[in-house]
């Protein structure tokens, strides 16, 4: 991130490393990058989205950072950003995003009047619409700042959570959009984030199927009044392939595939194999340490429930068959370890089950190659929920 100047922070207590270190003396329990990995999964969505011939707007709710984006950005050709909270947006387009897309609702009168102010910064702004009644406060705060905001009308496809559910309604809010001042019609946004991690390639297929079609009917429906789509915006880790292979999506909206979890590992691809050993490494871990081993079969590690989220199951120590994470409390992780091999200090790395809500616990990025930290990076936006 730009203007960080790391000499003003101190190993152990503001930081848990500085660039040149020994990956060996990091400050534990924090989160690293095998930076290598990184790389090669941005590139690897990068290629498949030009060959694809579809944009590629990365999810910047899931690592919460301006330096991962613009690294998504140079390697992978992301075209921007879409996060959750106009408090996020306004974190990526401070840090130099240039198209911002809160792929959500804004219905707050102090929200929309950030939203509003978001151009400014220099930054294409989009947002979701569900509501016939938000668009005129859209573009009431649009008119007073003397800015555009984009709006794409949200479709529920399957999510059960944000949009609407019929190609009348769409078009009606399309149109309410378009005719207001202030705002620009966009497109669509239709994630279908139900069947993510479901582990069968065909069952992610068939309910994919069925938004497809859905979202077919809405962008015909849309074209028959005159309304065109620049964007029509969904997928994720578990179904890029499928919008960006429909010809009806052109852009995917994808964002634990850099990093990479438990969860996400272990679902499947066409061929039955889990896709951490065919599509994306593991790149991101919680580096943890053994501080006690008073029992001879259990080694204690300093990262439990504070160092991440266990919404979607336990961690994963990676690497190893020997030792497993069997359980923790709020500073403590138990590691079952009936062989004996563990001994105090030993660091391990960990595959959190879900890397979102971890990224958001922790205030440092810690990048690694061959054994040294070459980066340190903030987690930008952690905190920013509003």
């Amino acid at each position: 991130m730009k203007d960080l100047n790391l000499d003003d922070y101190e190993v152990g207590y503001d930081i848990p490393a500085l660039p040149g270190m020994d990956e060996g003396d990091i400050q534990t329990p924090c989160l690293v990058l095998d930076l290598d990995a990184l790389e090669r999964n941005i590139t690897r969505m990068g290629d498949f989205a030009r060959r694809m011939g579809v944009r590629h707007r990365v999810h910047g709710k899931m690592h919460k950072s301006v330096d991962v984006a613009l690294l998504q950005e140079r390697l992978g050709g992301s075209c921007g950003v879409c996060c959750q909270k106009v408090s996020e947006a306004e974190v990526f387009a401070r840090g130099g995003i240039r198209d911002v897309l809160v792929s959500n609702q804004v219905t707050d009168p102090r929200k929309i009047d950030r939203l509003a102010r978001l151009p400014k910064l220099g930054a294409r702004t989009l947002v979701c619409v569900d509501d016939p009644a938000n668009v005129a406060d859209l573009s009431a705060a649009a008119v007073r700042h003397g800015t555009r905001i984009e709006c794409l009308v949200e479709i529920d496809c399957g999510a059960g959570r944000c949009g609407v559910t019929t190609t009348q309604d769409v078009v009606h809010i399309a149109k309410l959009i378009d005719a207001a001042e202030g705002l620009k019609f966009a497109g669509i946004q239709a994630y279908q984030g139900a069947m993510q991690h479901l582990d069968r390639y065909e069952d992610r297929k068939a309910k994919l199927d069925i938004a497809i079609a859905q979202v077919q009917d809405a962008v015909q429906g849309l074209k028959a009044q005159g309304l065109d789509c620049d964007i029509v915006g969904g997928g994720g880790t578990g179904s890029y392939y499928f919008e960006g292979g429909s010809g009806v999506y052109n852009e995917l909206q994808c964002g634990s595939y850099a990093f990479m979890d438990a969860d996400y590992g272990r679902i499947l691809d066409k061929d039955g194999k889990r896709i951490d050993e065919t599509e994306f490494e593991n790149a991101l871990f919680i580096l943890t340490t053994v501080m006690s081993h008073a029992k001879a079969d259990k080694a204690i590690v300093d990262a439990g429930l504070k160092a991440q989220s266990v919404d979607s199951g336990l961690p994963v120590i990676f690497g190893r068959k020997d030792v497993e994470y069997l359980k923790c409390s709020d500073e403590h992780g138990v590691v079952a370890d009936p062989d004996g091999v563990l001994k105090v200090n030993d660091k391990l790395r960990l595959v959190p089950g879900h890397c979102d809500p971890t990224c958001n616990v922790h205030d440092w990025y810690v990048g690694v190659r061959g054994g040294k930290v070459e980066v340190v990076w903030p987690v930008s936006a952690r905190g920013k929920a509003f």
